[in-house]
């Protein structure tokens, strides 16, 4: 009774220690993420969500009502995260040169850089059949115009934003890359001699 006296204690000490994982919902959402990436909508699943994070299958449940509730919660931190990286990608632009540059890279980033446009992908695509889930995809259309439009104006940021979605989608599909002066050309002939800058 001793030996078992002195382990009560520190067992329940790491049981403590265990629950005490101010990260662990965060770490669930990013698992998600990657989940989502790997294996769409369709594929998600609590038990895989959990595998991917490293938590027991009782703490996704936990954090979250539902699979849809953590679908939900996934998509939007995806969206605050991608739009505080899109907007981290112009913050250097002064001049109409580095804005097609960056957008050209941005359309030319191979698989690997494209993850976050395959999440914005399966966001919209999930989106049509939830309306619950359109709200997201309107906020990630406004804050990408946005950003766009700090340096073209309005018209032209929804006119690149749209020609960008497309162009993307193509390089994710296509099994042979485009060449990068055939994508400049069509980004400069969407922004036009427009003035780069802030207010333009």
């Amino acid at each position: 009774m001793g030996t078992s006296g002195r382990q009560g204690p520190a067992g329940a000490e790491g049981r403590r220690a265990r629950r005490h994982d101010p990260q662990r919902r965060t770490r669930i959402l990013d698992a998600a993420l990657e989940v989502l990436v790997a294996d769409g909508v369709a594929g998600i699943t609590h038990r895989k969500v959990a595998a991917r994070a490293d938590v027991p299958l009782g703490s996704v449940t936990y954090h979250f009502a539902s699979l849809a509730d953590l679908l939900a919660q996934a998509f939007a931190w995806y969206v605050g995260q991608r739009t505080a990286e899109y907007e981290a990608l112009f913050t250097e632009v002064a001049t109409r040169a580095d804005l097609i540059e960056i957008l050209v890279d941005l359309v030319q980033a191979g698989p690997s850089r494209h993850r976050g446009a395959v999440l914005g992908f399966e966001l919209h695509l999930a989106a049509l059949r939830d309306p619950a889930l359109r709200a997201l995809t309107h906020e990630w259309t406004r804050a990408s115009r946005a950003v766009l439009a700090r340096l073209t104006g309005p018209e032209t940021a929804a006119r690149l934003d749209a020609l960008l979605e497309g162009m993307i989608m193509h390089a994710l599909l296509s099994t042979e890359r485009e060449p990068r002066e055939e994508t400049r050309a069509a980004i400069a002939q969407t922004l036009g001699p427009a003035a780069v800058g802030p207010g333009a």
